[in-house]
Formats: C-alpha cells, sequence, structure tokens
C-alpha cells in the first residue's frame, strides 16, 4: 500500500502557472496507482484555441497517451477547482478511482453541483470524491484572477 500523499501543492502550482499565461487559473495532477505522476497540466483554453483544453481534460489525455489506454483505472487526480460536467464526464469514461477537488463552483461545476454527472443513473463509473482540499488557496487564485481582469 502506498502512504497517501496530497498532491494538491503540485495542482496549485498548475494553476498559478495557468494564471500566468492568462489562463483561468486551474490546475490538475493524475497520480497512477503506483503513486507517480502520469501527467499535470493547468488551463489552457486561450493557448489552444480550444474550450476542451480544461487542465483535466489534458491530464486525462497525457496519462492516457503515455499507457497507450483509453482507461486510467486506480488513479487518482487531483484538481484546484470543481470539474464540470465535460470533466466530469471525462473522469467517469477514464474509470479515474479517486476525485481530489479544492474549491466548489456553484456556477459551472458538475460534481456537487449542476448536473452533479456522477449521480446520474446514466454514470458508469463512479469515483470517490473528496472535496474542499486547499479550498480557501484554490478559491483565492480564482477570485484574484478575476478581480485583476475587472
Amino acid at each position: 500500500m502506498i502512504p497517501f500523499r496530497s498532491h494538491m501543492p503540485a495542482a496549485l502550482a498548475e494553476a498559478r502557472a495557468a494564471a500566468l499565461r492568462g489562463e483561468v487559473p486551474v490546475g490538475a495532477v493524475l497520480i497512477g496507482p503506483d503513486g507517480r505522476v502520469l501527467a499535470q497540466d493547468g488551463n489552457r483554453t486561450r493557448e489552444l484555441s480550444d474550450p476542451t483544453a480544461h487542465a483535466e481534460i489534458l491530464t486525462i489525455r497525457a496519462a492516457c497517451r503515455a499507457l497507450g489506454s483509453e482507461r486510467l483505472p486506480g488513479a487518482r487526480l487531483w484538481v484546484t477547482l470543481e470539474p464540470c460536467p465535460m470533466c466530469a464526464a471525462a473522469i467517469s469514461a477514464a474509470r479515474i478511482a479517486t476525485l481530489y477537488y479544492g474549491a466548489d463552483d456553484v456556477r459551472m461545476g458538475g460534481v456537487a453541483h449542476g448536473a452533479r454527472v456522477f449521480d446520474h443513473p446514466q454514470c458508469h463509473h463512479r469515483p470517490q470524491v473528496y472535496d474542499g482540499i486547499s479550498a480557501s488557496e484554490s478559491r483565492d487564485l480564482l477570485r484574484n484572477f478575476f478581480a485583476q481582469r475587472r
């Protein structure tokens, strides 16, 4: 058994890097069953001109490419913001075992708010979900980012 270790500091670093690129500061880190980092990234929707280039999607794509598989059983995803419905559906499709996230997203979230993707009967895989991890730091990053834009 691999001892528990929070990867939220690395996800927060990815969120800060995204903010420096002018992206909404959301970061994600994907950990394999063996405890090693499979992929990590921050939002890149503007940089890539791609509305699907959320931190979660980018890390899932990179990990799947690296492993040569469309599924990531036993993987754990750390993300600074509650995933949107698109990202929650991708998490389910990839069969990620555990989701850890920071700040709630009342407006666009898809896990505890809005669509609540994992609660739908059509959802074939439901990860374990732990929320509120470094929530205040994640929330502050977002608030400061948007305050500077106004």
